[in-house]
């Protein structure tokens, strides 16, 4: 008696041997010799040895199908049990840590043993084709998980299109100076690989100070910076008028951080996602989902299922609607962009003041934030509305910005802006993002709650995420962003 497994429909059947003398389930014969020279293990030896061997050999056997099959064939393969009880499949995080084939061992738990089949099942999905999403599937499907990206609209078009392109380090708190270093480290390596369209210029941020009360500020930030390796140089009144000459005379001085950049966000999470399926995952465009499911997947609205070891949140502001409760809050904001004036600002420009801003939850906010582009337009911002859900312009609120930004650049009123235009952050309560698994459901994972630095964070998060499902060590504590600090108070962002 042989059991069969079928890669496809189409495809002829492998045959198995009736059992192997151990181990937690059978494996292919062929698949053994196949796999003898990628993995330079011999194929006795993953039969003696299977928990040694396990996660290598299910990384490459789904390697294996995917180079010759599509992700959407039918994928049917019949496990069997060992007659020794004590050799039963155990929990993958018991026995193995985090597998690679996180999607076939939560299908095995469950007792489908037999003629079963497993259709669209992945290791993880995740919801949300934004910079974020595509973060978290380009370092994910890297690490060998068979990954799904899933988004009612298209890559990069929601919240990453709405938002600034900075790459800032930030120290409001340890915890978010850890993750924006990190994450501009990340960017600083990956710059060489950078597609065109995504415009990487590493313009620096000049924080600019109006009076001694705001030098004393960017006295602050140097020292704090500089204690953390980040390369700063405070500059006096006289230097930043040389640095930007369009500025207002009389500013009191500022802090430039050298390696702050800017990018376009929409091609930024374009390239994310072509590296996410070079490397196997599979995205799928106007996809809307119902619902998280606790055991692993996700409905659609149309009332299908995908099975999968974990699921992603990764929508930003609309997370809340797929887990009423979590801890995330929409924030609005106003851009303006204007026609080409290369040259007109050289770096981004911040107010020191904005920090006030940003810190403000009870009212609405403005302050002053210009950013160069490579076409030599300039992105000019920002300001801040809570509880304001709709996407019209509030010409009020954009009077108030574009008043705030000629104060310090008195010549912006002679320049002509081509659009106008809002989105809304995903805002938390301690001005942290939510990585890792949700506190209700450990299948259910949160990469969300960037607010206004998830362009920044997005690769650091990405591969948070990964490091985590995986099991390997991070290389910056993620507890600090971890959804369970929250516990299951009522939230406030006050």
């Amino acid at each position: 008696m042989q059991n069969k497994v079928f890669f496809s429909s189409r495809a002829p059947p492998v045959f198995l041997p009736k059992r192997l003398k151990k181990g937690p389930f059978l494996l292919s014969v062929r698949f053994f010799e196949w796999a003898k020279s990628p993995l330079g293990i011999d194929g006795e030896a993953l039969t003696k040895f299977p928990e040694t061997c396990q996660k290598r050999v299910w990384a490459l056997m789904m390697r294996f199908y995917r180079q010759f099959f599509t992700n959407r064939a039918l994928l049917v393969i019949k496990y069997c049990k060992l007659i020794e009880a004590d050799h039963e499949p155990q929990s993958p995080v018991s026995s193995f840590g985090r597998l690679s084939s996180l999607s076939s061992w939560a299908w095995l738990s469950q007792g489908n043993f037999g003629d079963a089949a497993v259709s669209q099942s992945f290791d993880v999905i995740i919801v949300g084709a934004g910079i974020v999403g595509a973060a978290c599937a380009a370092e994910c499907a890297a690490a060998g998980l068979t990954t799904l990206i899933l988004d009612r609209g298209i890559v990069g078009g929601g919240t990453t299109a709405a938002g600034m392109g900075h790459i800032v380090v930030m120290d409001d708190s340890e915890a978010q100076f850890a993750l924006t270093e990190y994450s501009r480290r990340l960017w600083l390596q990956l710059r060489s690989q950078l597609s065109a369209d995504v415009e990487y210029e590493l313009c620096g941020t000049l924080w600019v100070a109006a009076d001694e009360e705001e030098m004393a500020e960017a006295r602050r930030k140097e020292k704090y910076y500089l204690e953390r390796g980040a390369r700063v140089e405070i500059l006096d009144g006289e230097g930043v008028r040389q640095a930007e000459p369009n500025l207002r005379p009389g500013l009191a001085g500022g802090l430039r951080v050298v390696d702050d950049g800017v990018i376009y966000p929409p091609c930024a999470a374009r390239f994310l996602m072509d590296q996410a399926r070079r490397h196997g995952a599979e995205f799928r465009a106007g996809a809307a989902v119902k619902a998280f499911l606790p055991e692993g997947g996700v409905e659609l609205a149309d009332g299908s299922r995908m099975s999968a070891g974990r699921s992603v949140n990764a929508i930003g502001p609309w997370s809340p609607e797929l887990m009423p409760g979590l801890p995330v809050r929409k924030r609005k904001g106003h851009l303006v962009i204007t026609d080409r004036y290369p040259g007109f600002v050289r770096h981004q420009i911040v107010e020191l003041g904005y920090l006030k801003s940003a810190h403000s939850v009870s009212k609405d906010s403005v302050a002053f934030n210009i950013q160069p582009r490579q076409t030599g337009q300039m992105l000019i911002g920002s300001s801040r509305q809570f509880d304001a859900e709709g996407t019209e312009v509030d010409q009020a609120i954009l009077s108030r910005m574009l008043a705030r930004a000629v104060e310090y650049l008195p010549s912006l009123r002679k320049l002509s802006a081509t659009r106008v235009w809002t989105g809304h952050r995903a805002a938390t309560p301690d001005k942290l993002p939510l990585i890792g698994p949700s506190r209700e459901h450990d299948r259910i994972w949160l990469a969300s709650g960037h607010e206004g630095l998830g362009i920044t964070t997005s690769l650091g998060t990405g591969r948070l995420v990964a490091d985590l499902l995986v099991g390997r060590q991070t290389e910056i504590p993620s507890q600090p962003y971890a959804p369970a600090r929250f516990g299951n108070e009522s939230f406030s962002h006050a």
